[in-house]
């Protein structure tokens, strides 16, 4: 029988090494497959969308112009369609929307789910924001609960920014008798609102991810593009997905 020759040792490091590589190279793929991003291009809505959520909508305002809902609602592209649509009521405390009123009515002969929201403006009365939304809106079966929508702090102290969006929540949630929906960005909510609005649910806005918005809290809507193309609209808009099947959107509709 012949003998074995013996490896020489560098070889044998140098086989090790390889193997070594080879293994990290494997987890390290196997990783990526289980953990990428599931964001896929749609040219057609013109964005990268996140596949895996079911429920896809948009949110409007005037900027948009007129809109063409049936347009809007008949879209799909594979099996991404827009299902809900938030719609910009009012701002301050007695600015109303110019397209307001077409887009609501509208949205809802399409059949699509409609959500309104105020944009806040810090320096004036939280309840008096109040009062222009609630003569402005009403909300029927199958709507979405009012949403606030709050961005800036001006030069306004941050007490006194908490104290008129708390008056704010307080008022609409009193006539509606629903919780409001809070709207903001990941930094102004780490910022300027945290932990005193938690009990609050949210929709979140965050551009600069892949797979989810980065806050250390639960959250219902995530806007995540706002170059979004949709039939019926000529002008970019948000888009944005919900964090739940289409049994926990029914739930969040108003009975």
């Amino acid at each position: 029988m012949a003998k074995r020759r013996k490896l020489n040792p560098a070889k044998k490091i140098l086989i090790i090494i390889l193997g070594l590589s080879a293994l990290t190279a494997v987890v390290y793929c196997s990783f990526y497959f289980f953990n990428k991003p599931l964001f896929v291009h749609y040219p057609g809505f013109g964005i990268d969308i996140p596949v895996n959520y079911t429920i896809h909508g948009i949110d409007v305002s005037r900027h948009q112009s007129v809109i063409n809902w049936d347009d809007v609602k008949t879209m799909q592209i594979k099996d991404i369609k827009i299902g809900f649509g938030f719609i910009k009521a009012t701002e301050g405390v007695q600015n109303v929307d110019d397209q307001f009123e077409e887009n609501w009515s509208e949205a809802k002969k399409a059949a699509i789910a409609r959500g309104a929201y105020h944009f806040f403006v810090p320096s004036k009365s939280g309840k008096l924001q109040a009062l222009n939304f609630i003569e402005t809106v009403t909300l029927k079966p199958g709507d979405l609960p009012p949403v606030l929508d709050v961005e800036y702090i001006s030069s306004t102290p941050i007490d006194k920014l908490q104290q008129r969006i708390t008056d704010w929540l307080l008022a609409v949630e009193a006539h509606y008798h629903v919780k409001p929906i809070i709207y903001t960005n990941t930094f102004f909510y780490k910022n300027y609102l945290g932990k005193k609005f938690d009990q609050y649910p949210l929709w979140v806005a965050h551009y600069l991810v892949k797979d989810k918005p980065t806050i250390d809290r639960d959250w219902i809507f995530w806007q995540h593009n706002e170059t979004g193309q949709v039939n019926g609209i000529n002008a970019y808009v948000d888009f944005n997905v919900f964090n739940g099947d289409s049994t926990a959107f029914k739930k969040l509709l108003i009975k």
